[in-house]
């Protein structure tokens, strides 16, 4: 039976949006069903023209979905925030990174270094071309798929220490996690949800969002690995 209201998001949010729909379903008796896939991936059927009522990513890939026409105007709105953690495989030893400077050394002294392709990745990528880590010959480093969690990379030996949102971390086997990155180099990612140009029901993807971006999803949120957005935008 098709759910009433349908949406795509990337997979950083799954956990949090697969629980509130649930919630929201008790609530009002109706269904919700969010596909979850690589944000890269979700964006590509987005411009393809899919219909979705509501889409759910980080929030720069929003702005521009808005902007080129793919969101119905003013309807995007920020929701979560996600901070990037590292983490090593089960049992391995755990680096300092209590610093810039701590978390530069554990770096270059890994063998592998595993790293996404969202907005996490796009950060992490910039502090290993400052730190000269991209031009080390001793230094592998990994992008997982698209979709893949950069945990299961840990997990399985591939990647000595692994960046990515901690909201990715947090249901991977096999892993230990370390800690958020350290406050000077953080990067906080925001996600947004917002109604589809071509939702087939608007009022319905409305009424999701309200319930999504109200402090009564703000205990999921936490529960997950994220922090709700203040301001709300």
């Amino acid at each position: 039976m098709a759910a009433d209201i349908v949406g795509i998001s990337s997979m950083a949010t799954r956990q949090i949006l697969a629980e509130r729909s649930s919630v929201y379903r008790q609530k009002t008796g109706r269904s919700v069903a969010i596909e979850s896939v690589g944000g890269v991936d979700a964006a590509r059927r987005i411009l393809s023209g899919e219909k979705f009522d509501i889409v759910v990513l980080a929030d720069d890939a929003m702005k521009k979905l808005e902007e080129d026409g793919f969101l119905k105007p003013g309807s995007r709105a920020g929701f979560a925030d996600s901070a990037i953690a590292v983490a090593v495989r089960s049992g391995a030893k755990r680096p300092d990174l209590s610093n810039e400077a701590a978390t530069k050394a554990a770096v270059l002294s890994s063998q592998s270094i595993g790293y996404s392709t969202g907005p996490s990745g796009t950060h992490v990528l910039k502090l290993l071309e400052k730190w000269d880590a991209d031009q080390s010959k001793s230094v592998r480093i990994i992008q997982a798929p698209p979709g893949v969690p950069v945990g299961t990379l840990v997990a399985r030996g591939d990647a000595e220490l692994g960046f990515q949102q901690l909201s990715e971390f947090l249901d991977v086997p096999g892993i230990d996690i370390i800690g958020a990155l350290p406050q000077e180099i953080q990067s906080l990612t925001r996600f947004s949800c917002g109604v589809g140009a071509l939702a087939s029901d608007e009022a319905g993807a409305r009424d999701f969002i309200g319930y999504l971006t109200s402090a009564e999803a703000d205990a999921s949120i936490r529960r997950h690995g994220m922090e709700p957005a203040h301001p709300r935008s």
